[in-house]
This record gives structure tokens, sequence and C-alpha cells, in this order.
């Protein structure tokens, strides 16, 4: 699996031009899911994203996770993180998982950070998404599983 994250100040997802997830401060999570991937690396991943120590502490150091801030996390499934651009001009996606595993595991994913308290809004999976953001930092990370 492959996540990656942004601290945002705000970001937002549309499907239609309707607004269908939204969140203030906290982290956008773009998700690929690779044919290897298992729900146990799904949970660990879900760990990683809601432990992970990217928001500034009173210093001014990246000390803090997006919990301690009191952040939401929206989570967006983009199956061209695991596009394979090691030759050629165009990208394979021969290295993505099939769309209804992917589809059960991005939920899983979501669910998994549900259960740990947070507020999860999410794209729709497989839809034509226009997602907008105001990265803070800018602060960009890709985790990987």
């Amino acid at each position: 699996m492959i996540a990656l994250i942004q601290r945002v100040s705000r970001a937002s997802v549309t499907v239609n031009n309707e607004v269908i997830g939204e969140i203030a401060h906290g982290l956008l999570v773009f998700l690929a899911v690779q044919p290897q991937d298992t729900q146990a690396k799904a949970k660990r991943l879900a760990e990683r994203v809601g432990g992970y120590r990217v928001f500034n502490d009173e210093n001014g150091k990246m000390n803090l996770n997006v919990k301690q801030v009191g952040g939401d996390i929206l989570v967006v499934s983009q199956f061209t993180l695991a596009a394979d651009t090691s030759s050629g001009m165009r990208p394979s996606f021969t290295s993505a998982a099939k769309p209804e595993f992917s589809d059960e595991l991005y939920q899983y994913f979501c669910l998994q950070l549900r259960e740990q308290g947070f507020n999860v809004p999410t794209g729709e999976f497989a839809a034509d998404m226009k997602v907008e953001l105001l990265n803070d930092g800018p602060v960009t990370f890709t985790l990987t599983i």
C-alpha cells in the first residue's frame, strides 16, 4: 500500500460538481492498493497515518500527530500512485490492484482510521474526482507498507 499524505489547512473532494468530503485542519491521504496488499498491511498503514508526527509543536518541530492537533483525515483513492514509471513515456498500471480488491482494502483502511477515533470523510472510489487542498507547509510524505 502507498499513502501520499499532505498536511493541509483545508481539503475537499468533489464528484459531479458536489462536494462529497471535506476537512479543515488535518491530513489529506491519497491511497493506492497493490496486489500483494492485505488487511494487516492496511491496518498497519492506518496506524502509521494516524500516528505520524507531521504537525508542529510549540517549538516549531514536527512532533505532533493529527490526533494531537484535533485534525481530521480525508482519504481519496488514487491508483496512479502505484504506477510503474521506470521506463518509457507512459505510466504502466500493472502494479496496481484490481478495482474490486482495491475498493475492499480502501474501505478497510478508512474503517481502521475511524476505529482510531478520526473523522474520515472520503472520496468516491473509481469516480472522476476533483480534489482541492491548501497544503500547509508544504508538508508531503509518502508512506508505504
